[in-house]
């Protein structure tokens, strides 16, 4: 798939990906997607200044491979002013879209609901892992949080109406989903997207759920998003 291919019209869904060195994933994460590429999906790559493969092998799958800025907010707001559908996902690299995401998504947003996400499954080998995803999508049912991910969607309309994604370097997902809950509930799919649980094995599965709670509450309080950033850092 080269990186110079132009669609004839424009896509009605564009998949934005953010990147830091991610070449032991990005492959398989873009063959995964050709499937959608074929039925006409926009796949752009951002990359924040990886130091391994990951835009070489990016540019030989993607639609399009930007570079940009660290920090994930920043990397997919420039990868949506650049892109070209009606409707845009924001994808993890380690995150894997269920069969015929596309028609899902076009259904979710045809009505009154302007964005959503999906379910999440996450991979691995703790069988506690299953029980962290269910509570980490019935949370967001509840209160209409999602988190990056489960892979959150939306019209271009509703991004360009909150202003994008907040530039900070981190919840930026949870600030985006309190400022689009302003124009509407959240579609929350049951369909699921497969996440990679490395995150929650590598760093002990009860010290990240603590973590991240602790993380979330203070940030609830009105807490430095910079200092949480840090904290968030130098725990992993």
């Amino acid at each position: 798939m080269p990186v110079s291919i132009v669609l004839s019209r424009p896509p009605r869904l564009s998949i934005i990906i953010p990147t830091l060195n991610e070449a032991a994933s990005i492959e398989s994460q873009l063959t995964a997607l050709l499937g959608l590429w074929v039925c006409g999906v926009e796949l752009i790559v951002v990359d924040g200044g990886s130091q391994d493969d990951t835009v070489a092998i990016a540019k030989r799958h993607a639609s399009r491979v930007l570079s940009s800025e660290p920090g994930r907010a920043r990397q997919m707001n420039l990868g949506a002013r650049t892109s070209r559908g009606e409707q845009l996902l924001f994808l993890h690299a380690d995150t894997k879209l269920p069969r015929r995401a596309d028609r899902l998504i076009a259904k979710a947003l045809s009505g009154s609901r302007c964005w959503g996400r999906f379910d999440i499954r996450l991979s691995g080998e703790q069988s506690m892992l299953g029980v962290i995803a269910f509570c980490m999508n019935w949370r967001s049912r509840l209160t209409g949080i999602a988190t990056g991910d489960q892979a959150l969607f939306m019209t271009r309309a509703a991004f360009e109406a909150v202003g994008g994604y907040p530039d900070q370097p981190l919840m930026e997902d949870i600030e985006i989903s309190k400022r689009l809950k302003h124009l509407s509930r959240p579609a929350c799919l049951r369909a699921r997207v497969v996440s990679s649980g490395r995150r929650w094995e590598n760093n002990g599965l009860w010290v990240t759920m603590l973590l991240m709670w602790r993380l979330r509450y203070r940030y609830w309080r009105g807490e430095d998003c910079q200092r949480l950033a840090e904290e968030y850092r130098h725990a992993r």
